[in-house]
């Protein structure tokens, strides 16, 4: 069993550079046949990029190139979310645990929320559940998920929006510390205001929170604060390591290989990284895979890698979802297949 358990259809800010990594997207499905950076390339491209955006971040066709996608790389289980932020319905609550005071870093924040926070709750509902039907017309189980923010002090706040609807998983995620949303490349400065080695053990405090909250089916990205590689020696992490596996265990609460650091961002490595991961596995910690894909063309990205890796480790049954519900399946049996399209 091949799964990629936690990507994403769209999401801003709506930028230049956005257009031309969606145009790549389409490529990858439908070359232009014209040479690249021509005037015909260009011509086609904006014909091509403007019915992309007409038609919205839940289009039915966009969905189905990461089907397709999906079929090429041999998945058998796929887990679509959105961030909790995109959706209008959740206004209140970002603004009341992000900072957006009147400040140089609250300025940004608040411009970023206008930015991304543009679709319905109900809208992303819809598009999946529609599509379901068509994956599974097509062998592949697609499931649908919400990856949340989490914020100490904000849990029945969270609960209250989860609630709306019925998800298949909800994956938790600590991208903001103290307002912060540290992620955001126009904020890494901030980095250097802090001593590393007091960030990260409140850091992990606060995943500590969220993985105690029983809120989530699974938290991602456990480590997610070494983004632009700011971190201290990491064996003075090991304890901080030990207390995230321990809550997990102790909740029976499930983790993830998340790629999205590896392949995009300075970083370059995964979550957890190869000391955090030992660490969770001599636990017994559940584990998903994840590309944290956010164009079609990525999803399925390195899950061979680390559905591999999981192997070598001892370790073979991958957690699966529905309605809430952890499913553990047998671990890479699929990992060498490929359906053809």
């Amino acid at each position: 069993m091949k799964v990629d358990y936690h990507l994403h259809l769209e999401e801003g800010p709506y930028s230049l550079r956005w257009l031309d990594r969606t145009n790549i997207a389409l490529d990858h499905f439908y070359p232009i046949p014209y040479e690249r950076h021509t005037l015909e390339w260009l011509h086609e491209s904006m014909k091509r990029l403007n019915k992309r955006v007409q038609k919205g971040s839940f289009d039915a066709s966009w969905i189905d190139l990461y089907l397709q996608e999906a079929k090429r790389k041999g998945l058998r289980e796929v887990g679509i979310v959105d961030h909790l932020y995109r959706f209008k319905e959740t206004k209140a609550y970002f603004e009341k645990y992000v900072d957006i005071s009147d400040t140089e870093l609250g300025n940004l924040q608040r411009k970023w929320l206008s930015q991304v926070m543009t679709e319905s709750m109900g809208d992303f509902v819809q598009a999946i559940t529609e599509a379901k039907p068509r994956w599974a017309a097509e062998g592949i189980t697609l499931r649908m998920g919400i990856e949340a923010d989490y914020f100490p002090g904000g849990e029945e706040e969270l609960k209250e929006l989860l609630s709306a609807y019925e998800w298949d998983f909800v994956n938790g995620s600590v991208h903001f510390f103290e307002g912060w949303g540290f992620d955001n490349p126009e904020t890494q400065h901030l980095f250097g205001k802090y001593d590393l080695n007091a960030l990260y053990k409140d850091f992990f405090a606060v995943v500590e929170k969220a993985i105690r909250s029983n809120i989530f089916n699974f938290v991602s990205h456990l480590d997610n604060l070494k983004v632009f590689n700011f971190r201290p020696d990491e064996s003075s992490l090991i304890p901080h390591y030990e207390q995230i596996a321990t809550a997990l265990v102790e909740t029976d609460t499930a983790t993830e290989i998340n790629a999205g650091l590896y392949y995009r961002y300075p970083v370059k490595e995964m979550c957890p990284s190869p000391k955090f991961l030992d660490v969770l596995v001599n636990k017994g910690v559940s584990f998903t895979t994840s590309s944290d894909s956010h164009f079609p063309d990525d999803i399925g990205a390195y899950i061979d890698l680390n559905t591999e890796t999981l192997l070598n480790k001892g370790v073979t049954k991958i957690a699966t979802f529905e309605k809430r519900e952890r499913i553990m399946k047998p671990l890479g049996e699929s990992v060498k297949h490929t359906v053809k399209v």
